[in-house]
Order: C-alpha cells, then sequence, then structure tokens
C-alpha cells in the first residue's frame, strides 16, 4: 500500500482515564488514506476506549489526536463529527421507533459529499426490502448494516467501528467484509476493534496489538503468517 496518500488520523502519547482509572497509557498510531487498520485485543484491552477516546467521550485524556490535519484535543464531540468522522459504537445506537428510511434520513450531514439513499441501498440490499419496517422489528445483522449506512448519510469518510460482527450470522458477517472492502475501495479510512480475527485478517492492512492499554506490536497485512505465534500469545487466535 502506497503511503503517498494523506494521513487521516494520527495518535501521539494519548493517555485517557474513566474518573481514576487510567485506561490508556500512551497510544502512537496514524491511519493513511484509504488503509483498514485493525485495533486488536482482548476485552479490557483499552480498544473501545481507544475510539471514544478520538471522538473525546470519555473523562480525561491527554496528548495529541489529529484528524485531518487538525489537533482535536480541545474540540467536543460533534465538532469532531464534522471532520468527517464517523463512529458506530457497540450498542449501535438506532432509533427503534423510527423505520429504516427514517433512521437514514435522520442524520445531519458533515460533509458534501455525502452516499444518497439509491447508493446505501445499492450496497445494503436488505435495507431496501426493509426500509419501511421499524428498528425494533430489524434482526441484529439488519440493525448493525442500518448503524453503518447511517454514518455513510453523514458523509463521514473516517469510520471508527466497535465489534460490529459481534453475534450475527456468517453470512452478514461475509457481507459486512464485502462492504468495508468496497468503502476501502472508495478511499474511506476504517478503524475496525474486532474480536474476530478470521473477518478482520482479510481484508485489512495492517495491525495494532493492545494489552493493559498499551500497543504491544504493529503487524502489516504480509507478515501475519509469520508472526502466527506471537498473535496466538496476545489473542489466542
Amino acid at each position: 500500500m502506497s503511503h503517498n496518500h494523506r494521513e487521516k488520523l494520527r495518535i501521539t502519547n494519548l493517555h485517557a482515564f474513566y474518573g481514576e482509572s487510567h485506561i490508556l497509557h500512551g497510544i502512537d498510531l496514524s491511519i493513511m488514506q484509504g488503509e483498514l487498520v485493525t485495533l486488536l485485543g482482548r476485552n479490557g484491552s483499552g480498544r473501545s476506549t481507544t475510539l471514544k477516546a478520538i471522538m473525546n467521550m470519555v473523562g480525561k485524556r491527554s496528548g495529541e489526536i489529529v484528524v485531518n490535519g487538525e489537533n482535536t484535543m480541545s474540540l467536543p464531540a460533534y465538532r469532531i463529527a464534522h471532520l468527517g468522522i464517523g463512529f458506530c459504537p457497540e450498542e449501535r445506537g438506532i432509533f427503534a421507533s423510527l423505520n429504516v428510511e427514517e433512521n437514514l434520513m435522520l442524520p445531519p450531514q458533515v460533509r458534501s459529499d455525502v452516499m444518497s439513499l439509491d447508493e446505501i441501498y445499492t450496497m445494503f440490499p436488505n435495507l431496501y426490502e426493509r426500509r419501511y419496517s421499524q428498528g425494533t422489528r430489524l434482526s441484529g445483522g439488519e440493525q448493525q448494516m442500518l448503524a453503518l449506512a447511517r454514518i455513510l448519510r453523514t458523509g463521514a469518510n473516517i469510520l471508527l467501528l466497535d465489534e460490529i460482527t459481534e453475534g450475527l450470522a456468517p453470512v452478514i458477517v461475509q457481507k459486512l467484509g464485502e462492504v468495508l472492502s468496497e468503502l476501502k475501495q472508495r478511499g474511506l479510512t476504517i478503524l475496525l476493534v474486532e474480536q474476530n480475527f478470521r473477518f478482520a485478517a482479510p481484508i485489512a492492512d495492517r495491525h495494532y496489538i493492545m494489552e493493559h492499554g498499551h500497543i504491544v506490536e504493529e503487524i502489516q497485512a504480509h507478515e501475519l503468517s509469520a508472526k502466527s505465534e506471537l498473535l496466538n500469545t496476545y489473542l489466542g487466535v
């Protein structure tokens, strides 16, 4: 992968706290435009906190986070979103009382090149079929697709995705993998927190491994087989 692309996200010496609990201990990472990078690690290693810290959704933070060339440490979450970051939390957060299409029409546009409804429905045919179904009537997989589609409707071009395959049927997981590959081809930048290594491995350019709030290893896609023992040690894959 050529690194002539623009750097979209850079984190330097990031520390994050929930109350008195010191969760992240000096995180450093960077992602270039069009890359899909994973944060791997066991539960409690600090991966989800890293995504929330990027969005300024934790307690105290220190260090530096640069999004599209702008230091965001002093910005509230809504201003960070307007720089083109879309955050898909583990709990998905769709509006259960609204139907699919209403959910898709709701988000504010943060950038001009938003995806049209037609583009969304082409990418997610299931959502087109269920477009008049209430959020409560969707399967877990359909809810996950809707949560991702809603972010794309805002025009976000940096996606922070937290455990999007958890608890989903294999056919849905495969579909999400195809969607992420297509978004990469469109030049979107993706930071993916994922337990399912078999899902993440074929689509990611690089992997950061986290343990106890530290990044302990960075592995390029082509190094995976050579470093399988190391992965097994940290992840038990």
